[in-house]
Formats: structure tokens, C-alpha cells, sequence
């Protein structure tokens, strides 16, 4: 079995730059087909990988695997010896925790490091509290409201179920509140998402030298997926977009009647 999803851009195109997507608790790398889509069609080179397995025993060996797959994942998408760039990192819920901690270590002399980050659903401490979601109903509940969303999660016999009531690392999500991450980061949360803490949200955004933090109204936890999915996905590409001009906005609105 294939150890990746591939999105790939419009023939002829200008490769824009790679996009590696970590998932989420219970997720595959079906769940984010619609978005590798998005992201391609605007040109980016995009790739799934399957979500990271976190051991609270061995956490260190876990990131090392991640690491490991991740520097698979960017190299394998070379042409001619040549991987598109900037090199941008999705995470998702566990995933994203998992990027952030992955971040704040020091990179090994063969780890491939990415450009930007992305981190969408990044849990709080609410995540370890269990009962959240009790049953499948409840789950998808806390985690989207997008009828076509929650048909892919029902349909896909690969997603685990229950997911979002195990409890993640007590030191994975302190290394990811902790984390000094010197690239820069976009960070996205759903208003409607009772597994973030947006406090600690926005405490990160305003410590780290190079952040962003976008909420998106409405949204629940999987807001890379939720009904605003669009406009997520379009924040994600302005994201991707400013980065490729040194962070420099590429449209500036000076006056507005909303």
C-alpha cells in the first residue's frame, strides 16, 4: 500500500511550492482529499502522509519516526533532483501537536526541515479530558458541522472511531505550547472548537517571532474541513502566496464598506 496521497497541480504549470499534510487523530489521508485538491488546483504540489502514532512512553521515537517520514515525504517529490519550494508542513488536531514539538528540537543533520508551518486544530488541554466524545454522534459533533465532511469520516472504514476521546501525551502538548518555532506559522482554530484553547492561542501568536493566527467563525474542531472549508482553504493559499513574497501581504484592502 502506498504511503502517501498525491495532489498534483494543472499540466504545464509552474510547480508553486510542496505542501506535506499531517492528519489527526482517527483520520486518513482520505479525509483530506478535498483540501489536497484546493491546494493543488492553485498550483502547489500537495502530499498526504498517514497521521503519526504518539507514545507518551517513547515520545522522542515517535517524533524521530514522523521526522523520518516527513524528509521521505519532501524528497520523494522531487523532479530532477529538484524539490519545489518554499517546503510548507499542514498538521491537523495531533498532527499539528506533533509538527510543533517536532519544531522545537534540533534538526539532525539528515531531517528535512519545512519552510512554514501550518497548524489547524491545535488541541489545548481540554484534549486529554475524556467523555468529549462518547459515541460516534458526539464526535462528530465536536469536530464538524459540514454534512459532506462528516459522509466522508461515516463512509471511510479506515477512520478510527472514538479517536477523539483518547487522550493525547501530557508532554506532546506541552511541547507544543512551549515551542520556539522560528519559521513561520500560521495558526487556524474554529471559534466553535471545544477541544483549543484559544487563550493559549493567542498567547503563541503574539510570542512567536513569525505567527498568525486566523479564526474561523463557525468552524469546529477539523476546521480544514468544516462547512467554511473554502475560505479556510483560501486563507491557507493567501497564506502560501505571502510566504512566496517574504511575508510580504500581496493585497492590501484600504477601504471596505464591510
Amino acid at each position: 500500500m502506498t504511503q502517501y496521497s498525491d495532489h498534483h497541480g494543472p499540466e504545464g504549470l509552474l510547480v508553486r511550492g510542496t505542501v506535506v499534510v499531517v492528519p489527526g487523530r482517527g483520520e486518513t489521508r482520505a479525509t483530506y482529499t478535498r483540501l489536497g485538491r484546493r491546494l493543488a488546483a492553485d498550483a502547489y504540489r500537495v502530499r498526504v502522509i498517514d497521521g503519526q502514532d504518539l507514545h507518551a512512553d517513547d515520545l522522542d521515537a515517535s517524533l524521530d519516526g514522523l521526522a523520518a517520514r516527513l524528509t521521505d515525504a519532501v524528497d520523494g517529490t522531487a523532479v530532477d533532483g529538484q524539490v519545489a519550494l518554499p517546503v510548507v508542513f499542514v498538521g491537523a488536531d495531533s498532527g499539528a501537536a506533533a509538527l510543533a514539538a517536532l519544531l522545537a528540537r534540533p534538526a539532525t543533520a539528515d531531517e528535512r526541515r519545512p519552510d512554514a508551518l501550518v497548524l489547524a486544530g491545535l488541541p489545548g488541554g481540554v484534549a486529554n479530558q475524556t467523555g468529549t466524545a462518547a459515541t460516534w454522534d458526539d464526535e462528530l459533533a465536536v469536530r464538524t458541522s459540514c454534512p459532506t465532511h462528516r459522509g466522508v469520516l461515516s463512509d471511510d472504514p479506515r477512520v478510527r472511531r472514538g479517536a477523539l476521546d483518547e487522550a493525547l501525551p501530557d508532554a506532546l502538548l506541552a511541547a507544543a505550547d512551549e515551542a520556539a518555532v522560528d519559521v513561520p506559522v500560521l495558526l487556524l482554530a474554529g471559534d466553535a472548537d471545544p477541544l483549543a484553547d484559544h487563550e493559549a492561542l493567542a498567547r503563541a501568536a503574539k510570542s512567536l517571532p513569525r505567527a498568525r493566527l486566523s479564526v474561523v467563525h463557525g468552524a469546529h474542531h477539523d476546521v480544514l474541513n468544516d462547512l467554511q472549508h473554502r475560505s479556510t482553504a483560501a486563507e491557507v493559499v493567501t497564506f502560501l502566496e505571502t510566504l512566496r513574497n517574504e511575508l510580504r501581504p500581496l493585497v492590501t484592502v484600504r477601504s471596505s464598506a464591510w
